[in-house]
């Protein structure tokens, strides 16, 4: 790091230690119990004392390093309940992270009475939000465009604000947001703490540290131990040949979940048009879909109704999926450290992952890249691509209905289970995830029994009421 930021090292501390060595208080330890957690993960580990003393902070980690935790802690450390005032705001790259987010906050936060945790967000409607405002809430996450209109209609108040959080920095700026975020900044109080989270450092960041933060700790997570969990294996491939290529390994290794990253929007939605082809259930995630498109295929892939997820990187930002199997680089980044990024979104919490990557001829300087990044030669392997139609190609194993009909509607999960369990008759274990938002749910269903799930939902009542349900 420049060392015009001023920037110390962070005191190093072992992964195996756990939450109750920190001077938290007894209901954030609730929480982390909650959610199951013990030992701190490395960047928990190295991350907290410098939060919990007060100190400004850089940190450097990769996606699923536990870095959420590692700042909701911090910045919940900081609150006071009984002050009804925005007093911590955290800024994401998109929609999706900062759901996950909140709701990450508001599961670390349970036995915290009273608390509000808003999440603000383009591609929503406006006035619930404002709503939502007339009573301040203590904890603001939300995207820089969104948050930044918000305070120029003066409804969003940051002269409270004790933490603020870059959560995902270097994307944010990859999108545009640096003025937002500056903007954002120059509303909120010199004496706050800042917490900046990136998994790189462009000069870009580096600035924006420099003028937002006051000597900050500095640690870093380079997910080496991750790394060493993931299988990585390149295949060198003419550039039409790519598809095909991309249909044998699939075949090959028959990953219960996989995203597939291309470099380009428009090469995601062929990708899906040719292994859909082939018989794959896939759908493409890009920045150009329409905001409810966009939460729906992530509903879909997190419940297992589709099993190849092909996206670009800004758009696959905030994917909250549990045991990714398997990741495919359609195209090589131009950036070595986006390779490490996508790749550490399998493997991780100590289970396997696999990392396939694709190199046309134009690409092997990149290749090569990757290689002097991580120290070591990189693992060739040959595969013949696929020539004619593909054979038993792993179908997703659930379908998805939606229901119009939400949280402000009343409905709950357990309204939806008990409607499949009951008068639709179906086993418990053919019920999946079911998701409930404001005004639609999703419930995914096995496939086999998909379309009997739908007709009788159709036919009967949810909750007493009838409501429109379609599969998608």
């Amino acid at each position: 790091m420049n060392d015009s930021i001023s920037p110390t090292a962070a005191p190093a501390a072992a992964a195996s230690l756990t939450f109750d060595t920190l001077p938290l208080a007894p209901a954030l330890l609730q929480g982390v119990a909650a959610l199951g957690y013990t030992a701190m993960t490395p960047i928990q580990a190295r991350a907290l004392p410098a939060i919990l003393d007060g100190r400004d902070l850089i940190a450097q980690a990769p996606t699923g390093s536990g870095k959420t935790a590692a700042f909701g802690l911090g910045l919940l450390h900081r609150l006071d309940p009984s002050a009804i005032k925005t007093q911590a705001l955290v800024l994401c790259p998109t929609r999706e992270l900062a759901d996950q987010v909140g709701q990450q906050l508001r599961k670390l936060a349970f036995a915290i009475p009273n608390l509000k945790v808003s999440v603000l967000c383009g591609g929503m409607a406006l006035g619930p939000q404002l709503a939502s405002l007339e009573h301040a809430p203590h904890v603001v996450v939300g995207t820089p465009g969104r948050l930044q209109e918000l305070l120029r209609k003066k409804a969003l108040k940051l002269d409270g604000v004790r933490t603020l959080v870059f959560d995902e920095a270097d994307r944010m700026l990859d999108m545009g947001f640096e003025e937002p975020m500056r903007e954002i900044v120059a509303k909120t109080p010199k004496t706050r703490q800042s917490l900046l989270f990136s998994a790189t450092f462009p000069e870009a960041i580096r600035d924006l540290a420099r003028g937002a933060m006051r000597e900050p700790a500095e640690v870093t997570v380079e997910g080496e131990a991750s790394a060493l969990q993931i299988e990585q294996y390149f295949y060198e491939v003419e550039a039409a040949k790519k598809t095909p290529l991309l249909a044998t390994l699939l075949l090959e290794y028959r990953p219960d979940s996989c995203v597939v990253f291309c470099n380009m929007r428009k090469d995601t939605e062929e990708v899906v048009g040719s292994l859909s082809h082939y018989g794959f259930t896939a759908l493409a995630l890009h920045g150009e879909m329409e905001q409810r498109d966009r939460d729906e295929v992530l509903v879909r892939f997190a419940n297992r109704s589709c099993n190849v997820l092909v996206a670009s990187d800004v758009a696959a930002r905030g994917l909250d999926v549990e045991e990714l199997a398997a990741v495919v680089n359609y195209d090589l980044p131009t950036d070595p450290d986006v390779y490490v990024h996508r790749i550490g979104r399998t493997g991780r919490a100590g289970r396997g992952g696999i990392a396939l990557s694709l190199c046309g001829p134009r690409e092997t300087g990149r290749a090569e890249q990757i290689q002097e990044r991580q120290g070591a030669p990189l693992a060739w392997r040959r595969a013949v691509p696929l020539a004619g139609k593909a054979k038993n190609a792993p179908v997703a194993p659930m379908e998805t209905l939606r229901i119009d009909a939400g949280k402000t509607d009343k409905l709950r999960p357990g309204d939806i289970l008990g409607a499949l369990t009951g008068d639709a008759g179906l086993k418990a274990d053919a019920i999946g995830k079911i998701n409930v938002y404001a005004t639609r749910s999703y419930v995914a269903v096995a496939r086999a029994q998909a379309g009997a799930a739908l007709a009788r939902l159709r036919e009967g009542k949810i909750k007493g009421r009838k409501f429109r349900v379609n599969r998608i």
